[in-house]
């Protein structure tokens, strides 16, 4: 770790001086750093072709990895959106006295340096900055080296802006993309206070099983949706074509379409929005059945057990025929990965009886998985979806960045026995 302890403790002190940073500054400095960010597209979205030249077109990463002029517009929107919210640092949690007279209040505080481990998403260098930032956070940024020309352009148009608003660069430390870095910053016990792992479940796993300091984690998206025998077709349809198709790179893209035995014959009109995106469908045999000679031919196979259960990131969908609402909400607990589920129904009862039993961090009644995300759920932006239970679930927005403390007042107490 003695190569990279340096930027650790930098972010350490620099933790410690955004502590009493005014949250009126630290909203300038968001929505100035949306300003240089939209100054500099042409720059950053150079830096970025040099990223784009280096992957095939045809990996599943390389949406993820590719900027637009759109994509910094909505990023420059999200600084400005962070910018807009109320910070949480100071609020009061709870509060009481005691009958001794001491007084008690539990406050909300920052967790002090936040290490994001992330691929090839540039976009979560500022979404992490911004979120940092708000909450008196240091973050140490670990981009994957798909990204490293991307990501340090755009801390190049950070740390200016940074230091006009007397802010530390230390806040904001983008890390060498070498695997190294990533095992020294999970080793960083007493420097770093959390480590956020955003990417693959590979990413995700290896850093689960190396990590030394707290880790949250941010699970794959393995999605589904389930179309119950009370279903409506028009608006399945349009359900399901949005959660597959609006962005297939995403974890909240939807993976497997569940749909009831009942309404076997309804499938080709369901999935049929599907076929002008060259979606290609894994069906098990009673679903094939029902969509042959309905769905083209070449985007049309039989389904084997491994389709189910895999995050595609891709114009693939696995399609599975269920009985019941029963052998979904099993199929779902076996082959889910507690990000976002959803059922298409009209029964309330169903409906009721999906919300309470799936575990997930989103589940959702009659509407698209795409809506998982942190500027959606108006969190203004996100650090990452969180798949586990303790401390956060579910987009990770400001809350989900800060712990608390008790602050205790008294006159002189002292404690008897």
């Amino acid at each position: 770790m003695t190569a990279y302890s340096d930027f650790f403790r930098a972010a350490q002190q620099a933790s410690r001086a955004l502590a009493t940073v005014p949250p009126a500054t630290t909203d300038a400095a968001l929505r100035d750093l949306a300003d240089a960010l939209l100054a500099h597209t042409d720059f950053v979205l150079a830096e970025n072709t040099r990223d784009l030249a280096r992957m095939p077109a045809a990996d599943p990463r390389h949406d993820r990895l590719r900027l637009t002029p759109e994509r910094l517009a909505s990023m420059a929107q999200d600084l400005r959106n962070v910018a807009a919210l109320p910070s949480p640092l100071g609020t009061v949690i709870s509060k009481k006295e005691l009958p001794n007279g001491l007084q008690l209040k539990k406050i909300r505080v920052p967790l002090g340096v936040v290490g994001i481990i992330y691929e090839a998403r540039p976009n979560v260098t500022f979404d992490s900055l911004a979120l940092c930032l708000k909450t008196g956070n240091a973050c140490l940024l670990k981009g994957g080296s798909d990204a490293a020309a991307s990501n340090a352009a755009l801390i190049e148009v950070a740390g200016p802006v940074l230091l006009r608003h007397g802010l530390p660069l230390g806040a904001a430390t983008l890390l060498p993309p070498e695997r190294a870095a990533t095992e020294a910053l999970l080793q960083a016990v007493g420097l770093v206070d959390v480590v956020i792992p955003r990417g693959s479940q590979g990413l995700i796993d290896y850093v689960r099983q190396n990590a030394r300091v707290p880790v949250i984690e941010t699970g794959a998206g393995v999605v589904h949706t389930y179309f119950d025998e009370t279903g409506d077709l028009v608006k399945g349809a349009a359900i399901i074509a949005n959660a597959k198709t609006r962005r297939v790179s995403v974890c909240n893209a939807l993976d497997c379409l569940l749909i009831n035995t009942k309404r076997r014959a309804d499938l080709p009109a369901l999935v049929a929005p599907l076929a002008s995106a060259r979606v290609q469908l894994f069906a098990d045999a009673p679903a094939h059945a029902a969509l042959a000679g309905h769905y083209p031919a070449a985007l049309l196979a039989e389904a084997s057990e491994a389709h189910f259960g895999t995050e595609f990131l891709d114009y693939k969908l696995a399609i599975k025929t269920v009985a019941s609402l029963g052998a979904a909400l099993d199929h779902i607990a076996a082959h889910g990965s507690r990000h976002s589920e959803a059922i298409i129904s009209e029964d309330a009862a169903h409906i009721d009886t999906f919300l309470q039993v799936v575990d997930a961090a989103a589940v959702y009644a009659n509407a698209s998985t795409a809506f998982t995300d942190g500027a959606q759920f108006g969190l203004g932006a996100e650090i990452g979806i969180s798949t586990q239970k303790l401390h956060a679930r579910g987009p990770m927005g400001l809350e989900e960045l800060t712990s608390y403390k008790w602050l205790v007042r008294g006159t002189g107490q002292v404690r008897a026995g």
